[in-house]
């Protein structure tokens, strides 16, 4: 196992998968509340277990999947890119910088971009964001080292759990100035993707305290994690919490899946107890065959018997689909997106230089 390094881990691997994630809560002037998710992955197009990417003429593969959300309107905003276009000059700097494109511009032309601007200060952009963020504490290193394992699979993980925000969002094409609360996640792993079922909860508390949890499962097994940082960046990893779902749940219209919406977050070697409960109900993102739902928290609990509370996220993977329908939706983004590379791909990539 090769130790965590940085500016080197903010960069890209030749592993599998990995991801570069960003979630936040975001305030407006007028004190009105946002959220937002942001992810992109990269993928070995020829190994990872996604069929309609295999088709793609490149050894990495990329997509990524955002959501801008408007609590008080419960209105969302998403945009999932089945594939994303990254620059000829992404990843060649001394520091993380990622820009690309969806291909699939019938819409106009608009670039998203992850840079590292100093030490772990960031820009992040897309269509509906433009933010910066800088981290207040050192890396939350997963497991301790910044590696884990779960029901076998073996991944290099680190969080950014304390990332103060700024910048402006799109709602209803106006752009307003807002600031807040952001955590990032990168994580790579030689794992081909696998319909295994997850639940992971990132948690910010006012206190100072973050707290990564997970439950995963392989149908046969389940493991857990808890990793915490406190607000003088002490950090605690531990293998066992309990992750208890609410009794309500929301069912999508278009897969059918039914998502918890509320639950109890308990980590019982730190005397820790959370609800947690659903700010948006209607966060499912669905790309091809695979459907899952993230969303922000509002979060209460005792930590040793003193009350606090806070945000989080939570990400819900795994769940029992419609599956016709999801064929269905993969078979059509597969056509099209055949359609359109057999059209335009090779010009845009001749001309522009995009890999």
């Amino acid at each position: 196992m090769q130790p965590i390094k940085f500016p080197r881990d903010h960069g890209a691997h030749r592993n599998i998968i990995e991801w570069w994630y960003f979630n936040g809560q975001l305030w407006d002037k007028a004190g009105k509340h946002y959220s937002f998710m942001d992810c992109l992955f990269r993928a070995d197009a020829k190994k990872i277990n996604i069929p309609f990417l295999k088709r793609v003429p490149s050894p990495y593969v990329y997509f990524a999947h955002s959501v801008l959300s408007d609590i008080a309107a419960q209105k969302n905003y998403k945009e999932v890119q089945n594939i994303s276009m990254v620059s000829r000059d992404s990843f060649r700097r001394p520091r993380l910088f990622i820009n690309y494109i969806d291909p699939l511009i019938m819409r106009g032309y608009a670039n998203s971009e992850i840079a590292e601007i100093s030490p772990f200060h960031f820009h992040l952009k897309t269509e509906q964001i433009d933010l910066w963020l800088e981290s207040k504490k050192k890396p939350l290193l997963e497991g301790g080292e910044g590696h884990i394992s779960v029901c076998g699979r073996e991944s290099y993980y680190y969080s950014l759990t304390d990332l103060s925000v700024y910048g402006v969002i799109n709602i209803n094409d106006d752009w307003l100035e807002v600031k807040g609360q952001a955590w990032m996640d990168h994580q790579w792993a030689d794992v081909a993707y696998a319909r295994d079922q997850w639940h992971w909860f990132a948690l910010q508390l006012a206190n100072g305290t973050e707290i990564m949890c997970v439950e995963y499962s392989d149908g046969r097994k389940k493991d857990y994690l808890a990793d915490i940082i406190y607000a003088d960046g002490r950090q605690e990893h531990f293998k066992h919490c309990v992750l208890t779902p609410g009794k309500q749940v929301w069912q999508s219209k278009k897969t059918k899946a039914k998502y918890p919406q509320s639950w109890t977050i308990e980590i019982p070697e730190k005397n820790m107890r959370f609800d947690a409960r659903s700010l948006m109900p209607d966060q499912e993102i669905i790309f091809g065959e695979i459907n899952y739902w993230e969303g922000p928290l509002a979060v209460r609990g005792k930590i040793a018997g003193k009350n606090t509370k806070g945000f989080g996220f939570v990400e819900l993977v795994g769940y029992p689909s419609d599956y016709s329908y999801l064929l269905l939706a993969g078979k059509a983004i597969n056509n099209k997106m055949q359609s359109r590379l057999k059209e335009s791909g090779k010009k845009i990539f001749q001309k522009i230089g995009w890999q």
